[in-house]
């Protein structure tokens, strides 16, 4: 059995498909650091547990996530290679057997930027993405700044990650940024069917297929993380940042006219 050690995500292991969902309503699914020791340590449990197939990872009707919880990361801003969201970021990206992201509701941040990593995405039309670190005075994060502009292209990737604004599921998909975009009422049925049908596939090829599939970009995703650890470091330590926080909890609109 695979079962999570905190209430905020919840498993399910049926027909060899193991569903993370994310269950931290009252905060929009923000995901604190206790969430993503939990998920790091699934997603690795997953990965040499026979009896799984298929790994999924979703959240609430509303909410898939709404990204850091930023009380919970500034009060442990320091990265390093044990740290929670880097363990996270690790196990997800090193995952050898397939991740299907299943996303309704807001997916903001990392919510937005841990698709990259998985291997099908299927969003709600209406769902609305974000990658928002630019407002928070921050960089982009988890090999975004590599990946985004090879998906959609240098100037959408400048206009995703300067201006912040958030995007629509259907936008996502036709951007490739999600693998099918489906009108909310049919999501669960049609990502199910995919699924269903991805656990039922060969799963030695499968693993084969993935890997050969990521290999060409291993490298450059390794050095995108590194640099921007160092730039997301930076960011959470400048003034712009504390002002964007500091805006955030007081409900107003950052100022950055001193800047």
């Amino acid at each position: 059995m695979i079962d999570s050690p905190i209430p905020q995500v919840v498993t399910q292991l049926q027909e060899r498909i193991l569903t993370l969902s994310l269950n931290r309503p009252e905060r929009k699914n923000a995901l604190s650091l206790a969430m993503y020791s939990a998920l790091a340590d699934l997603i690795l449990a997953a990965d040499v547990e026979a009896n799984v197939r298929v790994i999924v990872l979703t959240g609430t009707e509303e909410f898939f996530t709404s990204g850091n919880d930023l009380m919970d990361f500034m009060n442990e801003p320091e990265i390093h290679d044990k740290h929670p969201v880097v363990r996270f970021i690790n196990a997800l990206r090193h995952c050898a057997k397939p991740v299907v992201a299943v996303v309704r509701g807001h997916a903001v941040g990392i919510g937005t930027t841990m698709l990259l990593h998985c291997d099908l995405v299927y969003v709600a039309e209406d769902a609305r993405l974000q990658l928002p670190f630019v407002n928070l005075g921050l960089c982009p994060e988890y090999a975004s700044s590599f990946l985004v502009p090879r998906v959609v292209g240098q100037q959408k990737a400048a206009e995703l990650f300067l201006l912040g604004e958030p995007f629509s599921g259907a936008e996502a998909a036709t951007m490739g940024l999600a693998t099918k975009a489906v009108v909310a009422s049919e999501l669960n049925n049609y990502a199910h069917g995919k699924i269903q049908r991805l656990a039922h596939q060969p799963p030695a090829a499968v693993r084969r297929s993935k890997a050969l599939l990521r290999a060409a970009t291993k490298s450059a995703v390794e050095q995108s993380l590194q640099a921007e650890y160092a730039g997301f470091a930076e960011g959470l330590a400048s003034e712009e940042c504390k002002e964007s926080v500091t805006a955030f909890f007081e409900k107003r609109a950052p100022d950055f006219s001193r800047f």
